[in-house]
């Protein structure tokens, strides 16, 4: 199982995976932008179909661990790696 540190956009004019960052602790996350608002959780779910899409799994292997009222998040994905998950993120972003 995977962990994926998330800084999510909700309302954003457009969605996508916009590459990696750090937080203030110098730790690396991945910037995502979402239409959907955070309103009654739908924020998130775009968040979990949009990376489901993008790793090439079922929504269902994607599961918000953390963060779920914060821009800050962490998922984890079931089948993956951490490094099958970064591969399938960079080659996602430098589609874009």
């Amino acid at each position: 199982m995977a962990r994926l540190p998330v800084r999510l956009q909700p309302g954003a004019a457009r969605e996508g995976i916009d590459g990696w960052d750090l937080d203030a602790d110098g730790r690396p996350v991945l910037k995502v932008r979402v239409r959907a608002r955070p309103v009654e959780g739908e924020a998130n779910a775009a968040l979990i179909a949009l990376i489901a899409q993008a790793l090439g799994v079922p929504r269902r292997a994607v599961d918000l661990a953390r963060g779920g009222q914060s821009r800050l998040k962490r998922l984890e994905i079931d089948g993956l790696d951490e490094a099958e998950v970064r591969a399938h993120i960079d080659a996602h972003v430098t589609e874009r």
